[in-house]
């Protein structure tokens, strides 16, 4: 049975920041915590943030890593707890808001935070217990503020997956100003981020129309957009549409990913250095490869209506499309050149193969399917 839900409270606007004080009222928030990074805190969105607030009044733990940990939800919950908060705010990308969702089940819930995670059978376990979260992304890649999942690496050092309704923001402020300082190449790995989800869910199997047809606005948008973004930092119009894109692309999230995210979450988990987003680019076109002998994505014809979508002639357009637009970008020709490493493939499959994407791929990957997409993407 498929099922279709759409819950957070999304304003979408150039100066949206502006409304974090009613937003914080109407979910009744007294006391935030504002979960965010060292490098938020630096160009000065931060400041921004509490301005926007009565009195600056709120607790802050400002040390998200790049790829939120176990260690530092935490040190989160040390603060929250500390300082009484009711409530978390979340500033910044996808670490930000994912490792506020940490905060939110670790404040709330007994144990560790494996005890949660989706492929450990956890997703039952975490209750409407946790605090209310509003989401205010400083990037267009993620999606996480309008998603009901956050991905953490645990203290045994694997990249987990977490997932309940009960985690999904109840407000997303989308305000694309807090966009426009946003390095190039950031600019660049975020957006191919939220590109890769767009294409992925519309990929999945599941019967969802909606998600279809959001996935499929938001890959035109975002593909439309990003060489502009990433050119021009102070288009306004782009940065509107590619934080339109990423919120699209979570969106659509409930049909599932597949293989693109299977590989790099596990290949994040083996090197945490490694950018997300960044990942998902090198690894799009071999996955898109792979998936174009998948039944569903046959029968509906899913690759050439992405390539409609992209301007492109048909779907056998859409893997090189895809390393040409990372060329132009910017961004890294191959897993090799981000310092990957052959000896690397056996972890990785090995998370893939355990990883909460890789059954709702359009095609079941065998290791040996694994394999081969981390050479082509070399």
């Amino acid at each position: 049975m498929a099922q279709i839900l759409y819950i957070t409270n999304i304003l979408i606007e150039f100066g949206a920041l502006a409304q974090l004080p009613a937003e914080c009222e109407r979910a009744g928030i007294r006391r935030p915590l504002i979960v965010t990074d060292a490098g938020v805190r630096a160009v000065g969105l931060l400041d921004k943030a509490l301005a926007a607030l009565p009195g600056g009044q709120a607790a802050v733990f400002d040390q998200t890593p790049s790829n939120p940990t176990e260690a530092a939800v935490r040190a989160a919950v040390a603060i929250y707890q500390a300082q009484g908060c009711d409530g978390l705010i979340a500033l910044g990308g996808g670490s930000a808001i994912d490792c506020a969702k940490g905060v939110a089940i670790a404040a709330t819930h007994e144990g560790p935070l494996k005890t949660y995670a989706t492929i450990e059978g956890g997703s039952p376990k975490i209750t409407a217990a946790v605090p209310p979260l509003i989401a205010i992304p400083t990037t267009a890649g993620t999606g996480s503020e309008v998603a009901r999942g956050a991905i953490v690496i645990v203290d045994d050092g694997r990249k987990l997956g977490f997932h309940s309704w009960h985690l999904v923001p109840k407000t997303a402020l989308l305000d694309p100003e807090l966009t426009l300082g946003l390095p190039p190449m950031l600019t660049a790995a975020t957006g191919m981020d939220a590109i890769a989800h767009c294409m992925e869910t519309f990929m999945a199997a599941p019967f969802n129309p909606p998600a279809d047809g959001i996935a499929l606005d938001g890959l035109q948008r975002g593909w439309a957009h990003i060489e502009r973004a990433t050119r021009d930092g102070s288009d306004r119009e782009a940065r509107l549409n590619m934080m339109s894109a990423s919120m699209q692309g979570a969106m659509a999230f409930q049909k599932g990913l597949g293989c693109v995210h299977s590989l790099s979450h596990s290949l994040g988990g083996v090197n945490p250095k490694l950018h997300h987003g960044t990942l998902n680019a090198m690894f799009l076109p071999a996955v898109i490869r792979f998936n174009a002998e998948a039944e569903s994505v046959k029968k509906d014809r899913r690759l050439d209506r992405m390539a409609q979508a992209m301007g492109l002639v048909s779907g056998s357009d859409l893997p090189q499309a895809i390393r040409d637009m990372n060329a132009r970008l910017g961004l890294p020709t191959g897993l090799a050149t981000m310092g990957v490493t052959e000896d690397l493939f056996d972890k990785v499959i090995t998370g893939a193969m355990a990883d909460h994407c890789h059954k709702t791929n359009p095609r079941i990957a065998t290791p040996e399917d694994y394999r081969e997409m981390l050479l082509a993407s070399m």
